[in-house]
């Protein structure tokens, strides 16, 4: 099923460039109920775009030049003659934009909200429904937004993630292999601060360097960044920002769209201080099978006796047979020089 109920597929071709520097690629685009998927001819999936974030560089012109909201470094072209794609992006791209909040409205209404609801059910109800509000109309970009705000404060502890480009590839490989219900991963490796791995607002997975410099195979690592898409989906991040930051902070983002420095900074210093969300061990077995990951050496990382994860090695989905593989040995040894020796 697609995102338009008038199809039930829709595919292209067209051209593919991961980023400035990456050669263009015959693609196969197709579209689902959240993502638009590119893959190659062996039916591999490289890219997947949330729907929301497809911004378009060249409005009115063809071929069409769309691109991931916030990266004009990777496009997709696609060809006049593809003109049912095209369309239906574009109808995509227009109802999302329709649905989008509009700050006017949504100023007003949160403000006859609070009143209403101060006057009828006090202050002890207010906080959980404003933050269960946000969470409900905050939109992707905004979340993005905040996502990417958290980091450059986080980084400001742990220290820069490494942009080589040879090892960069390879972790966006990494994230397309593992990709989140809403698109391919945002994957950042960082030097220090984050125990092991952690998740943002906006899809951004943050993972110790020592995931993939202090083991031989990549499944380690993958095991993290799926409980972190597992723990995502158990407690939205946004969710987590808000009922951390307090009810004036999730009062102004809706109000005004806007989060406070103050209370960035403190969740910040918050995220690299506590201690990660638990994920049941059968609701991890459930991600390893869905993304074909095997469990055993994730479950050895966690605890190298297996005593506290006997149940992940026991009924690991791939004990007995090989999933298609994260990476090749060229890319995980790439992506274990990221930051150099």
């Amino acid at each position: 099923m697609t995102a338009l109920k008038e199809y039930d597929r829709i595919e292209a071709t067209g051209l593919w460039r991961a980023n400035a520097d990456a050669q263009r690629r015959e693609v196969i685009v197709s579209i689902g109920d959240a993502t638009l998927t590119i893959s190659d001819h062996n039916d591999r999936a490289l890219a997947h775009w949330s729907l929301p974030a497809i911004e378009r560089a060249n409005p009115g012109t063809r071929p069409a030049i769309f691109h991931p909201d916030g990266d004009r470094t990777e496009t997709l072209e696609l060809p006049s003659d593809e003109a049912t794609m095209i369309d239906a992006i574009e109808k995509l791209r227009s109802r999302i934009e329709r649905a989008r909040p509009h700050p006017g409205r949504l100023r007003l209404w949160v403000s006859l909200g609070v009143l209403a609801t101060v006057a009828a059910l006090g202050v002890f109800w207010l906080p959980s429904a404003a933050r269960d509000h946000a969470v409900r109309v905050v939109p992707d970009v905004k979340r993005t937004e905040l996502g990417s705000a958290l980091l450059s404060r986080i980084t400001r502890v742990a220290g820069l993630p490494c942009t080589a480009p040879e090892g960069t590839r390879a972790l966006r490989k990494l994230g397309a292999r593992l990709p989140s219900p809403d698109g391919a991963a945002r994957l950042v490796v960082l030097p220090g601060g984050v125990l092991e791995a952690a998740h943002l607002p906006g899809g951004v997975i943050l993972l110790n360097r020592a995931l993939i410099e202090d083991f031989e195979e990549p499944d380690v690592v993958a095991g993290y960044i799926i409980a972190e898409h597992l723990a995502a989906e158990l407690h939205d991040p946004l969710h987590d920002f808000l009922t951390h930051a307090g009810l004036v902070t999730t009062l102004r983002l809706l109000t005004t769209g806007q989060v406070p420095s103050a209370a960035q900074d403190a969740y910040a210093e918050h995220m690299l201080t506590e201690p990660r969300s638990f994920v049941p061990q059968d609701t991890l077995l459930r991600g390893f099978a869905a993304w074909s990951v095997r469990a055993r050496p994730y479950a050895y990382a966690r605890d190298i006796t297996g005593e506290e994860t006997l149940e992940l090695i026991e009924a690991d989905p791939f004990a007995t047979v090989t999933p298609e593989p994260l990476l090749s040995d060229n890319d995980w040894l790439r992506l274990q020089g990221l930051f150099g020796s």
